[in-house]
């Protein structure tokens, strides 16, 4: 009789189970097969080599937006939702990762003395990885406040990186970047004779990059250092009678996080041919704050929920709702002009859907979905 019972919850025996990404055959399946969903996307859009035209090729597009989106969303948690740690320049990382990308792909010559010294061009395989360190470098320097500030001290100290960045790059080194004007002619990445020219292309660079990096940064979490980053996020004080450097452990979040911002500004430079530093504002910033905030800052899928979330809102729903916004209101209130509300509809529903994050699920999506998760593996005794 009690071979037939079907157990609630999983039983581990050993640590190694325990911490076992995919714990389950259940677990294997959807991992497996949802990557392997992911893998044939392009080749259902009429670009493909296949021509089947049942996806729009917008999709391919907006999964690519997305991932990168995921990498840079990824960084912030890093820094905010597991160091404890707050940003409000992280745009600015990414443009130092678009602009220093795009450069090495280029190639650019620095006057030493009567000579010129060339750097480049590089690949897009050396570029990127050059890029990213390039980026971490300078998160490095904006994260030294961190030593003597935290809190609201710490953001104003950040907020100056999205306002200096941007400033050397339109001026010391605009004879490089062409700033504020777009950067354009950047070099494809290539495989032998392939080359990744289009947004079906770079999707299987880019997708599979997010994912790898997505699980970088949750093993990190089971690392020495991932647990000296959430000790410091609990109480920097008692982390620091522990004997851990909190300094240097906020520098090395620092770091990660502006790794992970330039790897995703230049994944923008590499798969949009054309960079300017309007993408890079202050807003973006602040939507990748509020995403990792509807996400749920500090669980590991928070960022791929923050950033679906946001982009189904500002793709899909709102340009839905527009018209039907519009001609409603200018009905209701013929002295209002719809056609002037309507652009500004973005902004209201996205800032009323924060709102609502912080007040209802304040934890975000990522642990609602671990509390439905956890629900359903213990079943039928789920609360």
């Amino acid at each position: 009789m009690a071979d037939h019972i079907r157990p609630a919850g999983v039983f581990d025996t050993t640590y190694e189970q325990d911490i076992a990404l995919n714990r389950t055959r259940t677990d294997k399946f959807l991992q497996y097969g949802g990557l392997i969903a992911l893998l044939l996307i392009p080749l259902l859009t009429s670009r493909s080599f296949l021509g089947l035209d049942i996806l729009p090729d917008y999709v391919v597009v907006t999964i690519n937006t997305i991932a990168i989106f995921v990498i840079a969303a990824q960084g912030l948690n890093i820094l905010i939702g597991y160091t404890g740690q707050i940003s409000l320049g992280h745009a600015a990382f990414m443009a130092v990762g678009a602009y220093s990308g795009a450069l090495l792909a280029k190639g650019f010559a620095i006057p030493i003395g009567e000579s010129m010294l060339q750097i480049g061009p590089f690949s897009f395989w050396i570029a990127l990885p050059l890029a990213a360190l390039f980026t971490g470098l300078v998160g490095l320097l904006f994260g030294l406040p961190s030593l003597r500030v935290k809190g609201f001290y710490l953001a104003m100290a950040t907020l100056a990186a999205q306002f200096i960045i941007p400033w050397i790059i339109e001026h010391p080194l605009q004879p490089y970047t062409n700033a504020p004007e777009i950067l354009q002619g950047i070099p494809q990445p290539t495989i032998g004779p392939l080359v990744f020219a289009r947004p079906i292309e770079m999707y299987y660079i880019i997708v599979p990059l997010s994912i790898l990096l997505m699980l970088a940064s949750r093993n990190i979490m089971r690392t020495r250092v991932g647990r000296a980053f959430i000790s410091i996020r609990d109480n920097d004080l008692a982390a620091e009678l522990l004997g851990i450097n909190v300094f240097w452990y906020k520098l090395q979040s620092f770091f990660l996080s502006a790794l992970y911002a330039g790897i995703a500004g230049a994944l923008i430079a590499f798969e949009r041919n054309a960079i300017t530093t309007e993408t890079f504002s202050l807003e973006t910033s602040i939507t990748l704050l509020a995403m990792l905030v509807i996400g749920g800052a500090g669980y590991p899928k928070a960022a791929l929920f923050g950033v679906a979330f946001v982009r189904l809102l500002t793709d899909v729903i709102i340009p839905a709702i527009g018209p039907t916004f519009n001609s409603t209101l200018t009905a209701l209130m013929p002295f209002v002009d719809g056609t002037n509300i309507g652009p500004s509809l973005q902004p209201i529903i996205f800032g009323v859907a924060l709102v609502i994050f912080l007040i209802f699920e304040p934890r975000g999506l990522a642990y609602r979905w671990e509390v439905l998760r956890i629900a359903w593996k213990i079943r039928p005794f789920a609360n």
